[in-house]
């Protein structure tokens, strides 16, 4: 998984915090560099290679400003404006973290939090940061001269700059947050927040919570009055990941909600009004939204007054070499590599490729090849796909009961189903970690 060759810095002034967050990404991501003073940040970020910085939002430091993570927060921009940074709040500061996003933190999270929401803001923050390195390739931030590219691009040109609802299409790996946030930084909105929340992620029990703010009291760890992501993002975006996921009663609860144009936060009758501009994506195609027995056929409406069908890999093959070229640029300045170019054979194997992974999963592979090869130039015994695309498209049609190929197939399943986490896969599986690793090792895996 990329988010292994990762960089995680978190600058907190509280002990516990730092050691719990290095103990908790030890083993999910390359490096975790901690500080607990926020006046060497700005030389630990000279110094080492981060790719996303969690910042807490208040210091016993020398500025004392009373809120000194929006000092850091500016100096860092200035200096590092690519750096994604997530603010560490706690729920009385949520007014704080808000005017962070404007001052361009990427996210912000608040404590305490669960372990599960940690790893889940460190993957979406870290994902969108790689996707965004393609953003000078095109109007939309995504490489591509085919047709139904240049179709995306100028839908995008059209309707950034109104209030449109809109919704995006398409299958994983597409890079649909990216264009999401394209739209954002091309509209009117964009000196106001994006926020992003995967509602397909948000349990029953959660979802008010996280989308509409509570009061204190309003439940058990109702410790503090916590806004929304949709006070959060008042006058800016919000952009709703995975919507076709959602329950038909969060379906219900949200459409009051854009229908209303205001909110209700949980434990209080208090109605608090909210202006966003509200893109939706998902990989669910529109024809099975349409069933009514899944999903709200008005709240498809209200969701989609524009939408944007982003095409799978395999649909325009003729931006393959386009998108390799651009990896092996930048995973061969990120490992300090010599410029890297395919060779003809290397090309081939690319273009043959059916990418069910899509964009994603090429640049995986690209990544993989540069920090592999040993050659002048990537050849093809160089580039690898994944084994976990191909569990989905060989499972369903492969009869074979030869017990090598069995086992085989049930630790490729195991590994998909926990994208990637061993220790889970070996769990499930009923063996340990490290008969799991021998097994990988034997099956070539």
């Amino acid at each position: 998984m990329a988010l292994k060759n990762a960089t995680i810095a978190i600058v907190d002034d509280d002990l516990d915090v730092l050691t719990a967050v290095r103990l908790l990404l030890k083993t999910e991501v390359k490096e975790v560099i901690t500080e607990k003073n926020p006046e060497n940040l700005l030389s630990l970020l000279k110094d080492s290679q981060v790719d996303l910085l969690f910042l807490d939002m208040n210091f016993k430091s020398k500025v004392n400003t009373g809120n000194e993570g929006l000092f850091w927060l500016q100096k860092v921009k200035k200096l590092y404006p690519g750096l994604p940074v997530v603010m560490i709040t706690a729920y009385a500061d949520i007014d704080l973290a808000v005017n962070s996003l404007k001052l361009g933190a990427q996210d912000f999270m608040v404590k305490p939090w669960q372990n599960q929401k940690l790893l889940e803001t460190v993957k979406s923050n870290y994902q969108k940061n790689n996707n965004s390195q393609t953003a000078q390739a095109s109007p939309a931030g995504i490489i591509g001269e085919s047709p139904s590219m240049r179709d995306v691009f100028r839908k995008i040109e059209k309707i950034a700059p109104t209030d449109a609802n809109i919704l995006i299409l398409g299958e994983n790996g597409t890079g649909k947050d990216l264009i999401a946030q394209t739209i954002h930084e091309q509209s009117l909105r964009t000196r106001h927040p994006y926020v992003k929340v995967d509602v397909g992620a948000l349990t029953e029990s959660l979802f008010e919570s996280e989308l509409f703010g509570h009061k204190k009291g309003a439940f058990t760890d109702a410790r503090e009055d916590r806004i929304g992501r949709f006070q959060a993002a008042d006058r800016g975006t919000l952009f709703m990941d995975e919507i076709g996921n959602i329950t038909l009663a969060q379906q219900s609860r949200l459409l009051t909600a854009l229908q209303n144009r205001y909110v209700t936060p949980l434990g209080t009758n208090d109605k608090v009004q909210v202006d966003i501009r509200l893109i939706c994506a998902t990989n669910v195609p529109l024809s099975v939204l349409g069933d009514e027995s899944k999903f709200r056929r008005d709240l498809i409406y209200r969701i989609n007054t524009v939408e944007i069908t982003i095409p799978p890999l395999r649909e325009r093959r003729e931006d393959i070499p386009l998108i390799a070229e651009h990896y092996a640029k930048v995973y061969a300045q990120k490992y300090g590599k010599p410029a890297l170019t395919f060779t003809r054979e290397a090309y081939k194997k690319l273009n043959k490729y059916t990418y069910p992974g899509n964009v994603r999963e090429l640049q995986y592979a690209i990544e993989r090849a540069i920090i592999m090869t040993e050659h002048e130039s990537i050849e093809a015994e160089d580039i690898l796909f994944s084994p976990i695309e191909h569990v989905e498209e060989q499972a369903p049609a492969d009869k074979s009961i030869n017990l090598g190929h069995v086992e085989k197939t049930a630790i490729l399943n195991a590994i998909s189903r926990h994208e990637g986490n061993i220790s889970k896969a070996a769990k499930e599986l009923g063996i340990t970690r490290a008969a799991l690793y021998r097994r990988i090792s034997k099956y070539d895996i």
